[in-house]
């Protein structure tokens, strides 16, 4: 089966929603590990099976939080993943120092 990647948005009245969409590794995501793939280094395969540290969907989280924004999945185990992200239009960005 050949990879196939869907990315897209829409607006709302206060917010962008933009999803990321694929039938890649693992086919989809077991519902019981939907909160803990947003932890910092959690990986669900060994180093063996797919490159990477875990650290990747931790990251992302905490710049979309910082943003006042939220992150979910959308997932079932031979169904693919569909990754859910919002920032509200208002948001201004955190200031360094």
């Amino acid at each position: 089966m050949s990879q196939i990647l869907t990315i897209g948005d829409q607006e709302t009245k206060d917010e962008h929603e933009f999803y990321v969409a694929d039938n890649g590794i693992g086919i989809g995501i077991e519902q019981k590990f939907h909160a803990q793939i947003f932890g910092l280094f959690k990986r669900l395969h060994t180093q063996e099976e797919y490159e990477g540290t875990g650290a990747g969907l931790g990251i992302v989280k905490k710049i979309i939080e910082d943003h006042k924004g939220r992150i979910g999945v959308e997932s079932e185990l031979g169904k693919g993943a569909k990754f859910i992200f919002t920032i509200p239009k208002d948001a201004i960005a955190p200031r360094a120092g």
